[in-house]
């Protein structure tokens, strides 16, 4: 089993309060991680029928059947059983008494502000990241990580990419989809995700959308809250404060695993993925993604944004850490070019809470560029603030 970075906020949090809550993905690794911190828990998954069963019909009997410390699973399963651990948690001074685990979808994340506001710290858990599988000793090329994605499980089972990558749409996102929301027209729900694949990097244009897959923009909306609360896109907001009308406004569209993405483009080996014409929206896919995961993995917001203005100039990715903004240009191109830094310097001189910028791209040199730091993908963490 792989070590995660959040592991060190995991056991801080468990120290400090008696519900600690991992959300994240499916497939992610939140139930190993859970496991891994708290060895000697009780254990209980709400995905087994007799477990959930026993909940719904008496929670307090269930409680009793796994008492504290306890790693209850897929809560997501169950949200109405969160009034239940709210009152268990007030009657105990137990820090770290009951870690949860769950993808954040709507019915959950309403259920954990009402019942357990203020009780329970709440982690992100996102597929591995760079930095983790270097540590792990597994080092890739560009293309191999865009293709195979982060999902630990790939790399602990050496499992086919695109099998396992099959089975998670037609067993998750396909389920939950189904769960959350009544479907009527699941060709065109499948239309949809796949357009949105070919859309990473862009900017999300619901009547776009809607006429290309033939359903009101309204629906398109819908279906991209559904995408959002399983995990499976994120929406990554424009930065416009003091900027007024000259920017965007619309948020741009990424997956929460690239691997996906591929998957959906019908890439089948690495090799494709370098001839795509939507190379270079992947491989900002990748580094919006790791950038995020470098700070949910500290505890931390993200705090991410980007910044396109009337007149096309864009930064693709805009930290903002107590009032400085730090400008990321994210290229898929192996050699440095001196463009890559020209919107970079038109943000600092229009903002007069720009900070030092970096470059992220998939060659080699390192190097400071003036008050720009030149950076291969590897070493993403050391430019994020």
């Amino acid at each position: 089993m792989m070590k995660r970075k959040i592991q060190a906020e995991l056991a801080l949090l468990a120290k400090q309060y008696k519900v600690v809550t991992i959300t994240g993905p499916r497939q992610s690794g939140k139930t190993t991680l859970a496991r891994m911190q708290f060895p000697d828990y009780n254990y209980v998954n709400l995905e087994e029928p007799e477990s959930r069963q026993l909940a719904e019909r008496d929670a307090k009997e269930f409680l009793k059947r796994y008492p504290t410390p306890v790693i209850i699973d897929e809560i997501q399963r169950l949200p109405m059983l969160l009034s239940y651990i709210q009152v268990e948690s007030d009657k105990s001074k137990k820090k770290g008494a009951f870690i949860l685990t769950g993808s954040h979808q709507p019915a959950l994340k309403a259920e954990i502000s009402q019942s357990l506001a203020g009780r329970t710290a709440i982690l992100q858990l996102l597929p591995l990241s760079l930095a983790e599988l270097s540590e792990a000793g597994i080092t890739m090329d560009r293309d191999d990580y865009i293709f195979k994605g982060f999902m630990p499980q790939l790399y602990e089972e050496e499992l086919d990419v695109t099998r396992f990558y099959r089975n998670y749409y037609m067993t998750y996102v396909e389920r939950d989809a189904k769960q959350l929301v009544n479907i009527r027209n699941f060709t065109a729900f499948e239309t949809f995700i796949k357009l949105l694949a070919g859309r990473v990097g862009q900017l999300v244009n619901f009547s776009s959308l809607a006429n290309d897959v033939g359903v009101a923009a309204g629906t398109i909306s819908e279906w991209l809250s559904i995408l959002e609360a399983s995990y499976i896109i994120f929406r990554l907001p424009p930065y416009f404060e003091n900027f007024g009308k000259r920017v965007t406004k619309s948020p741009k569209l990424y997956f929460t695993e690239v691997g996906l993405a591929a998957y959906l483009l019908e890439l089948e080996n690495p090799g494709m993925v370098a001839r795509d014409p939507l190379l270079g929206g992947l491989f900002e896919n990748m580094v919006v993604l790791e950038a995020i995961k470098a700070r949910y993995n500290a505890g931390k917001d993200a705090n991410m944004y980007f910044f396109r203005d009337s007149n096309g100039m864009e930064i693709d990715l805009l930290q903002s850490a107590g009032r400085t903004l730090y400008p990321m240009e994210i290229k898929a191109a192996r050699t440095y070019s001196k463009d890559f830094t020209k919107n970079i310097d038109k943000f600092q001189k229009l903002s007069d809470k720009a900070g030092p910028g970096s470059v992220v791209y998939a060659g080699d040199s390192q190097q400071k560029l003036g008050d720009t730091q030149l950076a291969n993908f590897h070493a993403i963490e050391s430019v994020v603030h």
